[in-house]
């Protein structure tokens, strides 16, 4: 992950939200979970920086969508309880694989807030698919 990649993610990710009618924040983060990029469009909730840092991170520590873990939160589920350690456990997080076969790893995320999920989820993919055409 580098500067100059994030930036491009986070602007593909500003540009699909602009698309879908959402004012959000956008980060990107490393294979540590730490900041790299962040973008918050005018008029974005104030929740949005933190969500979107914490999207990005739990897509990394965890190595899956942040979409996926709802159904997995809940009470008996196979991660009940995460959501109370801090991470952020709705739609809007992407892991960045490094796309380089067997051993393959998740080298950074991408997290989005301020839409609905749907739309945090659209940001999110189109700045994952500007890692993806790198």
């Amino acid at each position: 992950m580098n500067l100059e990649l994030a930036l491009r993610m986070t602007e593909a990710a500003l540009k699909q939200a602009f698309r879908e009618g959402a004012a959000v924040s956008v980060a990107v983060v490393d294979e540590g979970g730490n900041l790299v990029s962040f973008q918050r469009m005018e008029g974005a909730e104030i929740s949005g920086p933190v969500l979107a840092q914490g999207k990005a991170y739990t897509s990394v520590a965890l190595r899956r969508p942040t979409s996926e873990l709802p159904a997995l939160t809940v009470p008996g589920g196979e991660l009940a309880g995460l959501a109370g350690a801090g991470f952020v456990c709705v739609g809007g997080g992407v892991p960045l694989w490094s796309g380089y076969g067997e051993g393959e790893r998740v080298v950074g995320g991408v997290g989005v807030s301020g839409g609905t999920i749907t739309q945090d989820v659209a940001c999110a993919e189109a700045a994952a698919s500007v890692w993806g055409a790198r």
